[in-house]
């Protein structure tokens, strides 16, 4: 990157950014840059222009300032797990990574906040407060790696997200760069339904088109008293789907509520946590309760017996935290564990009624036999949150084009019964075509003027979550031209 006189490069923007970092604090060669040039969608990719790191709020609001005077198209980055191409530079964008901070700024235990940069991992906010007895409620399965500005771009979600709800139920104030380059504080303290336009909702979720958030407050939760999980096995899948929405009609609210279905099984069992699922049952649903001791057992009893009234074949009760830890490691594994037995995979987040399961469901393996690919099925059951994971071989003419056409399919069938094409992952580029599923033109209108207040000279993180008006059809059928290609 570096030879003795400096930056190898006549770029006038790459040496004046680097003049803003430092010159360590910059990657600008082919050979540096290639990894960024997708997210965790890797069906699509494009090379940055450069991508820099600063070390906090000043730098970011520096870089952004000279990108928004030159006119040059910049985005925000984390960590790179993002499933929809949120993060990906479609037009030469210089990436402004927020991986080097890093920093755990403040812990409020009376008044249960923490205070964190964007580039802290997920994760690591729980390991650093357990101790203390509490916790960060939301869980995504990449939370290992994940990092909470991220979380915020996307308001993820997680195997916990039944109970506790999504990022954005945790988010009492943001710092953000706006894309004129200025500094802005947003919320009120962590003040609930304070005055004035709900900014922090507006922002969370926008998938980093409307700023860049450079610090974070959320909220923390003290550990329950009581946890007790489960396992229940279905020959139908049909039975399982059912069951989840018997569990929770019957008064019960699970801290979580997740579904495997055969495929998912066979994967998770032939990768790095298997458990010794039963690879011949159809479905399987991982069940946890919380909250205090008292009433615990009665719970599972309950869910026991729902589960008994429809045909489950077994079901077990973890015997302690450890084995409990075990089936969760074997759950979160649960995309990547599709390389064992797929070369590529695309995975949906649609969102559906939880009375609408067994429709769905039956809808998704009518798509695969229609399509010749097989679909697994992995997800969070209780809030309906469903990710049907697409296996194909992109080094087979044709597939990658099914793939996208099946996952499209997969989300119009979400919509169909009154649901949605996302519950976590985001729109990113992959469903900005299916926005039209669920918003008419007037609406995805609507929601393009907010970003034009935010956002008036598109040029940060540009081509991201909405359609052009009048091009329905026209931006996946860009995507398979690319994908084919590269």
């Amino acid at each position: 990157m570096l030879g003795k006189k400096g930056l190898k490069t006549k770029d006038e923007d790459i040496k004046n950014l680097a003049a803003i970092v430092g010159p360590k604090e910059i990657l600008y060669h082919k050979e540096d840059l290639i990894s960024y040039e997708s997210d965790g969608f890797t069906i699509h990719s494009h090379m940055p222009k450069a991508v820099v790191f600063p070390k906090d709020t000043e730098e970011t609001a520096k870089l952004v300032k000279y990108c928004s005077d030159h006119n040059l198209p910049f985005l925000a980055r984390g960590a790179g797990t993002g499933l929809s191409g949120g993060a990906i530079p479609l037009n030469g964008e210089v990436i402004i990574s927020l991986v080097k901070m890093k920093r755990l700024l403040h812990v409020d235990l009376e008044n249960r906040r923490a205070v964190v940069e964007p580039g802290y991992v997920n994760l690591k906010l729980t390991n650093s407060i357990s101790d203390k007895g509490y916790y960060y409620a939301p869980d995504p399965s990449s939370q290992s790696c994940c990092t909470i500005g991220g979380n915020v771009a996307e308001n993820a979600g997680g195997a916990h997200c039944l109970k506790y709800g999504v990022t954005t139920n945790h988010i009492l104030g943001l710092e953000i760069v706006s894309p004129s380059g200025d500094i802005m504080e947003i919320g009120h303290d962590g003040i609930p339904d304070a005055p004035g336009y709900d900014l922090l909702g507006i922002l969370t979720g926008s998938e980093g088109t409307l700023g860049i958030v450079t610090k974070i407050t959320v909220r923390i939760l003290k550990n329950p008293e009581e946890k007790q999980t489960a396992l229940a096995y279905f020959d139908d899948i049909a039975d399982g789907s059912q069951a989840v929405s018997d569990i929770v009609s019957a008064g019960i609210v699970p801290a979580a509520l997740e579904m495997m279905d055969k495929t998912a099984i066979e994967a998770v069992e032939s990768a790095a946590f298997p458990v010794g699922h039963p690879k011949d049952v159809d479905a399987l649903l991982l069940i946890e309760v919380d909250g205090i001791s008292a009433g615990i057992e009665e719970q599972i009893d309950q869910i026991l017996d729902v589960c008994e009234k429809r045909n489950v074949r077994s079901v077990k009760v973890a015997q302690d935290a450890e084995e409990r830890a075990k089936w969760w490691a074997n759950r979160k594994t649960g995309f990547g564990a599709m390389g064992t037995i797929s070369p590529d995979y695309l995975v949906q987040d649609g969102v559906i009624p939880r009375s609408k399961l067994p429709e769905v469901l039956h809808e998704i393996h009518e798509i695969s036999k229609e399509s010749g690919l097989r679909i697994a099925n992995i997800f969070h059951a209780g809030d309906g949150n469903l990710h049907p994971l697409i296996l194909f071989d992109s080094k087979i003419p044709g597939e990658t084009d099914k793939a996208l056409e099946a996952g499209s399919a997969c989300l119009e069938a979400c919509a169909n019964v009154g649901g949605s094409i996302t519950g976590e992952h985001g729109v990113g580029i992959e469903k900005r075509e299916e926005m039209h599923f669920v918003f008419s033109e007037k609406e995805i209108e609507a929601q393009t003027n907010i970003r034009e207040v935010f956002n008036p000279h598109y040029l940060l993180n540009a081509g991201k979550l909405f359609p052009s008006p009048g091009r329905c059809g026209e931006v996946k059928k860009e995507l398979k031209t690319a994908a084919a290609a590269e």
